[in-house]
């Protein structure tokens, strides 16, 4: 019998070798000048993820938790408030709105995976101020269709786009179409860091004077403290690491679409498995795929078959979305499409440590599955 391949769904190692020698040489050099917390090497990152976003302004903060946290809390939003999100996230999205002091409000996804606007509108309150929608997996909602509700209804439109630097709708980066925009710079994002990292886009001078201070204990440009505010910095050793790390950037980019593409030619006429838009489905998103997120009727016997195989996978959050997690108060939150969803959904290896016959490995090993091969 042939010796499976291994293909685990993350190398964490593959962080570092591509890049080794530049970035070993930049982070020794904020270490020899002993220039950690903002200072010029996180000035030059927030102008360069700027410019590739095509936003005004941006800001590296703690990690992509407390980016969102400081983003509704520069809104003035807090107790009393309601902020709609989809229930299909992680949990961060809703945990920042709780510990702005404001109640999150949960609604269904749809066939995409993100944020149902239907189920927007029928959620909306006189006590809403935001609507919060999750860049999911790599993929930017139909922000039309989004902004029009806002505008409507008067609502802030702030984004969580933890999995979504680079992605687009029409052509305008996630994280830049509302208030402020979230990013995650988690090592195992598409832009990630050795550490937890995030940002914080804003078009606007006002809010961006605002968040500069609430990121800084609250401190103006002087060093004066003029609000109450967070030690939220992204430190200046993972600022000078990114820096390197976006160089290449756009070649990360093309190379999970190249995965996608793979993926979706090799398992699109499995009936069984409901696959993500490919890469070239619509030219009004351009996906990044951050994560490869499948569904399929029988989950479990294809992740064993896998897992004998050699390949891992995973299934995002524990298999729940955040109305489901018991202790958080929202008994009696309903939403069926999401629980289906949840029920049947897990991730592939996505990342660019994958060789092609890697891909083409668990392609095989898929659909060897459903044609009950071993």
């Amino acid at each position: 019998m042939e010796t499976p391949m291994t293909v685990p769904f993350f190398r964490y190692t593959h962080i570092l070798a591509p890049q080794k020698e530049e970035i070993l040489r930049v982070a020794t050099g904020v270490m020899e000048k002993g220039a950690f917390i903002l200072q010029k090497e996180l000035e030059t990152f927030e102008s360069e993820v700027a410019k590739f976003a095509g936003s005004r302004h941006a800001f590296g903060v703690a990690d992509g938790t407390e980016s969102m946290i400081l983003a509704l809390l520069a809104a003035g939003i807090g107790p009393g408030d309601e902020v709609i999100l989809a229930s299909h996230t992680y949990i961060a999205t809703a945990s920042a709105v709780h510990f702005a002091g404001a109640k999150p409000i949960l609604v269904e996804c749809r066939k995409d995976r993100l944020i149902d606007p239907a189920d927007i509108r029928k959620k909306i309150t006189n006590k809403t101020k935001a609507v919060l929608p999750t860049q999911l997996n790599g993929r930017t909602c139909d922000m039309d269709e989004i902004q029009a509700i806002c505008r409507q209804h008067n609502l802030l439109l702030i984004e969580d786009a933890a999995q979504a630097l680079g992605s687009k709708w029409k052509g305008k980066c996630a994280g830049t179409f509302g208030f402020a925009g979230s990013i995650s710079l988690y090592p195992a994002k598409v832009l990630g860091c050795f550490g937890d990292g995030g940002l914080l886009f804003t078009q606007d001078d006002k809010t961006a004077e605002t968040l500069r201070e609430l990121r800084d204990h609250g401190r103006n440009r002087e060093g004066l403290v003029v609000r109450w505010g967070l030690n939220s910095r992204l430190d200046n050793l993972q600022a000078a690491i990114l820096s390197v790390k976006l160089k290449v950037f756009p070649q990360e980019i093309e190379r999970r679409r190249a995965i996608a593409r793979m993926y979706h030619e090799r398992l699109k006429g499995l009936d069984d498995l409901t696959l993500p838009p490919a890469p070239d489905h619509d030219p009004n998103h351009f996906d990044i795929y951050q994560n490869y997120e499948i569904e399929s009727g029988q989950r479990e016997k294809l992740r064993d078959h896998l897992r004998n195989q050699g390949v891992g996978t995973i299934i995002q959050w524990a298999g729940k979305a955040v109305h489901q997690f018991q202790g958080l108060g929202f008994d009696g939150v309903k939403l069926p499409f999401t629980e289906k969803f949840m029920e049947r959904c897990f991730l592939l290896p996505m990342n660019t440590s994958l060789t092609d016959e890697e891909v083409e490995y668990v392609c095989d090993q898929i659909i060897g599955f459903y044609q009950g091969k071993s």
